[in-house]
């Protein structure tokens, strides 16, 4: 088996990615949710925490495009920064997720025997426990905020991490190049980093977009009960319970918000299917 260059790699898995309408799709849809959490400062039309007393329960106009809540805050600002508050810790708990995830994973493939099986049965033990009930269980232990929601998410998620990038290195760890590799005496953290990882990522991207759909979610769900981001900073979660009283008079309070959750999760789904084809090996080049 030839191991291809990373440059090579990259050049031909975009050249798949572009062919896919819908990935491509997603893609943009994505830049542009992440522009505008990255520039809310500026993309935001009024602040998202100033009550308006005389602007209390506006349907969508010129001024206000997405209406106004009960206390007379702008939807569509508060909707953007919710959009900053969500990536960011959906992004935040995948990386925690990765970096300990793939950590035992790899180690587990590599070096097998007791370490291995004491590792996987640790993580079968933890997936024993649905992941929405552990992540609820270690946000009330943590208490509220952007970082303990993000450690509750990303707790939940490393078994699937781990056992993922497992699966990878096994297929890998065995082939001519790593062989040859330990034939001329390389350290293992040597034949880890650079030749057993670079090739094994590939299921690792994939898990990691559709792990930020269930942040996304997660986090909504968290919010939406109490445990996960608290008023009046904005989570697109926390609008929704906010808003469920309302429901019935004035629907612009809880239909942009759930909307903004559709559209993005929706979106990060078609890249996640897209990168999927694009990095599957059987595929010709």
């Amino acid at each position: 088996m030839e191991q291809m260059k990373p440059k090579k790699r990259r050049g031909t898995v975009w050249r798949r990615l572009k062919k896919s309408k819908t990935a491509m799709l997603g893609l943009g849809i994505i830049a542009v949710i992440v522009f505008m959490a990255v520039f809310a400062d500026l993309v935001a039309p009024y602040p998202y925490d100033i009550p308006d007393a005389t602007a209390i329960f506006q349907y969508p106009s010129w001024e206000h495009i997405m209406g106004t809540d009960d206390f007379g805050r702008d939807i569509f600002s508060r909707v953007i920064y919710g959009a900053r508050v969500s990536l960011v810790i959906a992004l935040m708990s995948v990386t925690i997720s990765i970096a300990c995830g793939v950590t035992l994973g790899v180690t587990a493939a590599y070096f097998g025997g007791s370490y291995e099986t004491v590792i996987m049965r640790l993580l079968d033990g933890f997936m024993a426990i649905p992941s929405l009930l552990l992540a609820i269980s270690i946000s009330s232990a943590l208490g509220n905020g952007q970082l303990q929601t993000a450690i509750a998410i990303a707790i939940s998620n490393i078994p699937t991490f781990a056992r993922v990038s497992r699966a990878s290195v096994i297929t890998v760890k065995e082939t001519e190049y790593v062989e040859a590799a330990r034939s001329i005496g390389a350290r293992n953290g040597r034949i880890i980093l650079k030749h057993i990882l670079p090739n094994a990522l590939s299921p690792i991207f994939v898990q990691a977009t559709l792990s930020i759909v269930n942040a996304i979610l997660t986090i909504a769900m968290l919010s939406f009960i109490g445990l996960g981001i608290e008023p009046p900073t904005p989570e697109w979660g926390s609008m929704l319970s906010l808003g469920r009283a309302y429901i019935r008079d004035f629907w612009p309070i809880v239909t942009f918000p759930g909307v903004m959750i559709m559209v993005t999760v929706i979106s990060f789904n078609m890249l996640g299917d897209g990168l999927r084809d694009a990095l599957d090996p059987r595929l010709k080049q």
